[in-house]
């Protein structure tokens, strides 16, 4: 019998409505305000710690975390929605994106009691920052293969290595590095592997920018020499890094902002066309379409993490096709310019940051080739 690959979509409710028009209203309001600018890919390039702060007082961070550890102990798709309005709005959200998306999540499986309740309340208030120590230079996407060393020590661990691509390591407090704590073996790779959670302003660690061609700072590597690290900063259990990083992948992947990251340019875009700022082109419902069954996919991971189901192929799955779709609204929008038409200032700047950005869309938490073979592997294909 063919597996499906994504699951079933919940309705939204009275609940969900509600909550989704008050965290709109509040996001109007500050626009109006002039607190942010609408931007694309904000939640890796707008880093505003005074909005996560406040999303954070009105209890919009930490919403699956529990309350004895700080949260909110709401849903997963009451935190959907939140997150979605975020990001059709191009809010400024990138100071409490790991964090909350997925540091939260991990801590809550893995983590000691201890750990819970250092760093889990500080993420729900909007005011302890994340990375994701994963990736390395020379290694493409073959997580397997990484080379940061961890030596057992004296009340801890050392690490050395290189981590890059790390995302906001610059500003943030700490990540998770994901380091080999034995000795390889070449049947089985991925034993071996561990977690350790890294005080990014310890000594030893140094942060050297990645600047990208637009002249941008979000990206780092991240350089451990001998990084000291606690016994009680192990998460979960030694030896099994792979199977945790390969859960946590899951929430990295499956939310909206693997749909969204340039849904202000196509909203913009269509507000052009509706007052005779472009010209009136049908493709835009293609892109709508896309958007809107996008977000179904997406909302339906939600309702299966909320039933505590696996939800790691559909994540893949909106990951492989969302990250797609949101080059070719840069793409498309870039098109409708060729036929002379002026643009805006408004529309001119979404535009130009989003084909900057474009490039990186199928690459970050796993390239399309990588998500393929993902998505095969859970159809039991491979």
């Amino acid at each position: 019998m063919t597996r499906s690959m994504v699951p079933s979509v919940a309705t939204e409710g009275p609940v969900l409505t509600e909550l989704r028009l008050e965290v709109r209203a509040f996001l109007a309001e500050q626009i109006a305000a002039g607190a942010f600018v609408p931007h694309v890919d904000t939640w890796l390039t707008r880093w505003d710690r005074d909005f996560t702060r406040e999303l954070g007082r009105r209890g919009w961070l930490g919403m699956v975390i529990p309350t004895e550890y700080g949260g909110q102990g709401r849903t997963y798709l009451e935190r959907f929605v939140v997150t979605e309005e975020l990001l059709v709005v191009g809010a400024p959200v990138a100071a409490h994106w790991v964090a909350e998306r997925q540091i939260g999540p991990s801590l809550l499986r893995y983590g000691t009691e201890e750990q819970k309740h250092a760093f889990l309340p500080g993420i729900s208030r909007g005011e302890l920052t994340f990375g994701i120590g994963m990736s390395e230079p020379d290694s493409g996407s073959d997580l397997a293969s990484v080379r940061t060393r961890a030596e057992q020590v004296e009340g801890g661990w050392r690490l050395t290595g290189t981590k890059v691509w790390t995302s906001g390591a610059h500003e943030a407090d700490a990540f998770f590095a994901l380091a080999r704590s034995a000795p390889p073996d070449a049947a089985h790779r991925h034993d071996g592997l561990s977690q350790f959670i890294v005080d990014l302003r310890a000594p030893g660690v140094t942060i050297r920018p990645i600047i990208s061609m637009a002249g941008d700072h979000h990206f780092n590597e991240v350089h451990l020499d001998g990084v000291f690290v606690p016994d009680d900063r192990v998460l979960g259990e030694l030896g099994s890094g792979w199977s945790q990083v390969t859960s946590e992948l899951g929430f990295e992947r499956s939310g909206p902002e693997r749909v969204l990251s340039t849904f202000p340019l196509l909203a913009t875009a269509a507000q052009a066309m509706d007052d005779g700022r472009l010209p009136t082109d049908v493709g835009l419902g293609r892109h709508v379409a896309r958007v809107a069954g996008l977000h179904q996919m997406s909302f339906a991971v939600s309702t299966a993490l909320e039933a505590h189901e696996n939800a790691d192929t559909a994540a893949a799955v909106v990951k492989l096709l969302g990250t797609t779709e949101e080059g070719e609204i840069a793409d498309y929008v870039d098109t409708l310019t060729a036929s002379g038409w002026a643009l805006d200032e408004e529309l001119d700047t979404l535009l130009h940051a989003a084909i900057l950005q474009r490039p990186g869309f199928t690459l970050r938490g796993g390239t399309n080739e990588i998500l393929r073979g993902v998505i095969a592997r859970g159809l039991g294909m491979r």
